[in-house]
């Protein structure tokens, strides 16, 4: 713990190698914890898909067999040959694979309930009630697709900026500080620094270490999106276009 009260950086990364390692070796049986990362990184971005479905005119619950039957596919290393053409990135690769997927007349007809009873350790239930606060309007799949996709990364990097101070026990501090990461909070840095016994000073510097982590967290799952980690400020880009795009 360092003099601010924020955790050191946790050593190493969520998933130990990219998600292209992932998917190949989660379709070999002798790797489960191959399968347990990979499985780990479609339960953060497994909405963006389901919405994509919904958007592509499913109803409810066939949606959400069908997604449910994708990711189990590609766990199973289908799609793989997709990959190159790509170039490297996880969110066009699952994108382009999930497309493949619903063309494919076959793979529809034989969707049983629940990825034909092969079930993921991770829930989907909760898709439709988020796809129901979705904007109303008569926005493409690929446009709400990439726009869920940049939330979810957003999601995920606060998500293991927290679990690191859940690891230290200080995630208290955590829920106090978070309001500054993004947006300029309401609560003034005077009020919060009374609240929390230090000095506006200190306070300060604690925010600003704390939004450098979040900033090398986000660029770090965005690495670990793509199969040879270059080539991240024109995916941070995208995504901060995905974002702004009305």
């Amino acid at each position: 713990m360092n003099r601010d009260g924020l955790p050191p950086p946790a050593v190493g990364s969520t998933f130990p190698t990219t998600w292209w390692t992932l998917v190949i070796a989660a379709a070999d049986s002798g790797r489960p914890e191959a399968r347990s990362a990979l499985e780990s990184l479609c339960e953060t971005y497994w909405y963006p898909l389901y919405a994509y479905v919904r958007r592509r005119g499913y109803p409810a619950d066939q949606a959400q067999d069908l997604t449910q039957e994708f990711f189990v596919r590609v766990m199973e290393g289908r799609y793989l040959d997709r990959a190159d053409r790509e170039k490297g990135r996880f969110r066009a690769f699952i994108l382009t694979s999930l497309k493949f997927f619903l063309s494919d007349e076959s793979d529809r007809s034989r969707a049983q309930k629940r990825g034909g009873g092969r079930l993921l350790s991770f829930e989907m239930s909760s898709g439709e009630a988020r796809y129901q606060r979705e904007p109303a309007h008569d926005e493409t799949p690929e446009r709400i697709f990439e726009r869920r996709w940049a939330l979810s990364v957003l999601e995920r990097v606060v998500d293991r900026l927290r679990s690191e101070f859940v690891q230290h026990g200080r995630v208290e501090h955590f829920d106090r500080l978070k309001s500054f990461l993004l947006a300029q909070s309401d609560t003034s840095y005077a009020a919060l620094a009374a609240e929390m016994g230090k000095s506006e000073g200190a306070l300060k510097v604690a925010v600003h270490r704390l939004r450098k982590r979040y900033r090398d967290l986000f660029r770090q799952e965005i690495a670990e999106t793509r199969a040879d980690g270059e080539d991240v400020e024109s995916e941070i880009r995208h995504l901060a276009s995905a974002l702004t795009r009305r």
